[in-house]
């Protein structure tokens, strides 16, 4: 956004005769335009009212982590050694998000999973007696893909980090990684504030035309309360995998490598998997980002950011549905 105006600088003698050319203007286009280049530029302005804040909060927090970094990089280098967990971390990062894409969607659901639920669905129409677990594609077809999708965030930012991890170094810690409740209850505080500044931001969020139609993900949300606790309880779960994963296994992997340069890189990919969701809330992402990851490093834990997420989450689903007057009205729903 930052070559927008050297751009039209150097196009300045193309685009007028083009102007010149076109038909009269509407007159909405120019406010339409104006529109589009605030919602634009606003998050670009929002970080950078926003850093002050950011750097007052955890400005002792960043500089104890690169202390931290620099006497441990300083010991590898004087004992001849070769710090390998950056590479290790981003190559594992890069399969976990690849398989993600390309198979932990609705593509491998519909091409495998559906086919063999149709199956037992047509084992137990079949069988006597009523099925432990029924299954019931016409109903459920939707959430079964979720529970895929569900499935695959967990095992993905979960199983394979952690697994490897082990596999590579295995004298650390996995409860290192964020894990420990210790000191949970002295940092409660931080929860009640972090949810302080992000609650009202979510009612103003809750006014953008595509919010009421995007949230929640699992759109029979509304047909019944069994449907919305389901969905919330595969949402939550797939949320404490992503907590584990970019704020216990990125961060805990890089803290004596890049100290706070760790919690910087990984908002990268954390944003990029905001991609397709609103735009607002991808550029949110950078903030929460950087907010959660740099409470995790202060905390040595995960579980405030992850209360946080699923506070904010399950807020933002119960708003959208009472935005649309669609909260369900029985708990399993005709």
């Amino acid at each position: 956004m930052f070559n927008l105006g050297s751009w039209l600088v150097a196009h300045l003698d193309r685009v007028r005769p083009l102007a010149e050319a076109r038909p009269r203007v509407a007159p909405g286009s120019s406010s339409a335009l104006a529109s589009t280049l605030l919602k634009a530029l606003f998050p670009i302005a929002a970080f950078i009212a926003l850093a002050p804040v950011l750097w007052f909060f955890f400005r002792r927090t960043w500089r104890e982590l690169d202390v931290e970094a620099h006497e441990h990089q300083r010991r590898t280098l004087a004992a001849g050694g070769y710090d390998r967990r950056p590479a290790v971390l981003f190559t594992i990062t890069a399969v976990v998000l690849m398989l993600q894409q390309y198979y932990g969607g609705r593509t491998v659901y519909d091409e495998h999973i559906r086919p063999w639920l149709r199956e037992i669905e047509l084992a137990q129409a079949l069988a006597q007696g009523a099925p432990v677990v029924p299954v019931s594609l016409r109903r459920y077809d939707e959430l079964y893909s979720y529970v895929w999708w569900s499935f695959t965030r967990v095992f993905g930012y979960v199983a394979i980090p952690m697994v490897g991890w082990k596999l590579c170094f295995p004298k650390d810690s996995l409860l290192d990684m964020g894990l420990r409740v210790r000191g949970l209850a002295q940092h409660a505080w931080i929860y009640l504030l972090c949810l302080a500044v992000v609650v009202p931001a979510v009612f103003i969020v809750a006014s953008a035309p595509d919010f009421g139609a995007y949230y929640p993900f699992y759109k029979q949300s509304s047909r019944s309360w069994f449907d919305l606790i389901a969905w919330e309880a595969m949402y939550f779960a797939q949320f404490f995998a992503l907590e584990i994963f970019f704020r216990g296994f990125w961060l805990a992997g890089l803290r004596q490598t890049l100290g706070s340069g760790a919690i910087f890189a990984m908002i990268v990919p954390y944003c990029m998997i905001h991609f397709g969701k609103p735009y607002l809330e991808a550029a949110g992402a950078v903030v929460a980002g950087i907010a959660l990851g740099s409470l995790a490093m202060r905390t040595k834990s995960i579980y405030s950011g992850f209360l946080v997420h699923v506070t904010i989450a399950l807020l933002m689903d119960i708003v959208a549905l009472s935005n649309r007057g669609a909260l369900p009205r029985s708990f399993w729903g005709t």
